[in-house]
């Protein structure tokens, strides 16, 4: 007959799965869900126009967020910079 073995004792607290979040909210997660929402609404031929200054982190950081969001969701999305813009329309 085996005897169990002794464990040792964790050294992280343990909780049930049911209570662990799922799906990925990332830190660009609010300025990336309101440029989608405002490209659903956006009239063909026009672009969103978004200050730099404006940006909760860099140009590049903000597009590569964007890019796997529109990815995600299927959308055919560009986008363009200057020194100033962001602009972001719907192809």
């Amino acid at each position: 007959m085996k005897t169990k073995e002794t464990r040792e004792p964790s050294k992280f607290m343990t909780t049930d799965r049911s209570s662990v979040p799922t799906g990925r909210i990332g830190k660009h997660k609010e300025i990336v869900t309101a440029i989608l929402k405002d490209l659903e609404g956006l009239d063909g031929g026009k672009s969103l126009k978004i200050p730099l200054s404006e940006l909760p982190d860099t140009k590049v950081n903000i597009r590569s967020a964007l890019n796997r969001a529109t990815r995600k969701a299927g959308m055919d999305v560009e986008t363009a910079t200057d020194s100033e813009f962001l602009y972001v329309w719907n192809r």
